[in-house]
């Protein structure tokens, strides 16, 4: 793969309220070779705006599994197999939302298959990354 390479995915997610029922909406997730170590996530919320977070593609890997996460985003696997935890918390307030597992496992796979674990330094331009830090435009 090169590093102009894309994965990107839709999911529909279940935002919990707090007398704990759920409202639907939908996220778009995109992953670029060219930024190996992030997936960007936008929630679809009403006609305004998407909200993006940025996320460590390893962070939503590894709370496939187990918790993890600190500060803002935590992730963990739910008591129902088949959904993903993903707790979000800004300025503007906290949120929980349910994550269905097996469509994000299959978009972080294709993830993979476009850089291998270990493999994402490979997919940096060091010298244009150090050439926007030392000389902005």
């Amino acid at each position: 793969m090169n590093s102009s390479t894309t994965v990107s995915a839709q999911l529909g997610l279940r935002l919990v309220v707090p007398d704990r029922t759920t409202v639907p909406l939908l996220a778009g997730l995109e992953y670029a070779a060219d930024d190996p170590y992030a997936i960007r996530m936008a929630f679809y919320v009403g006609d305004d705006e998407p909200v993006e977070w940025i996320f460590a593609r390893e962070l939503l890997t590894v709370g496939i599994v187990r918790r993890v996460g600190d500060g803002d985003v935590e992730v963990w696997p739910a008591d129902d197999d088949g959904a993903l935890n993903l707790a979000l918390s800004s300025p503007f307030g906290d949120a929980l939302f349910e994550v269905p597992l097996s469509p994000l496992a299959d978009f972080l796979h294709r993830t993979y298959q476009a850089v291998p674990a270990g493999e994402e330094s490979e997919f940096i331009d060091i010298d244009a990354e150090l050439e926007n830090l030392l000389w902005p435009s």
